[in-house]
């Protein structure tokens, strides 16, 4: 039977990114992330909201960006997969820790007040699909240049569209 560990979150950065070196050159960095749960009680019919912090570990490339654009309070989705480690602290006691390890970031928001520098408008890493670091380290994965691509979609001005848009 397959099995399947996967973590998709959307929430806020509770601090700004620790970024970190191993010794054989490798980014790692730390983010905790908010997420936020509203709901109205059963009991008294007043809103409740729960908030959960996520620990969130990025390796690599995916590291230095995340170090780089992100910052606090700044929103953010993340993909990854929960991994639990294991040490021992200073008394040689047992320590468990459960983390999410990133593998895709797409920034949220705008531009406003977060340094976003080069990112694109809707906060990304200049493409609409976020930042995968296969799709960056991998180029011969994709078509050749004179690979056949559908045709694009036509994109008119908004003259060009009706008047009844539906919101």
């Amino acid at each position: 039977m397959a099995s399947i560990n996967k973590v998709i979150l959307i929430g806020n950065l509770g601090r700004d990114p620790e970024v970190r070196y191993t010794p054989s050159g490798s980014a790692v960095c730390n983010v905790s992330i908010a997420t936020t749960r509203n709901w109205k009680s059963k009991d008294s019919g007043e809103r409740v909201e729960e908030t959960e912090w996520h620990r969130v570990v990025f390796y690599d490339r995916l590291a230095e960006i995340a170090g780089e654009y992100l910052k606090k309070g700044r929103p953010v989705y993340v993909e990854g997969r929960l991994k639990t480690r294991k040490w021992q602290d200073k008394d040689g006691k047992d320590t468990y820790t459960t983390e999410i390890v990133a593998e895709q970031m797409q920034m949220l928001g705008g531009r406003e007040g977060g340094g976003m520098g080069g990112g694109g408008g809707s906060g990304g890493m200049g493409d609409e699909e976020g930042y995968t670091p296969a799709r960056r380290e991998a180029p011969a994965a994709r078509p050749a240049a004179g690979a056949a691509k559908p045709a694009p979609a036509s994109k008119g001005s908004l003259a060009d569209m009706d008047d009844d848009i539906p919101f």
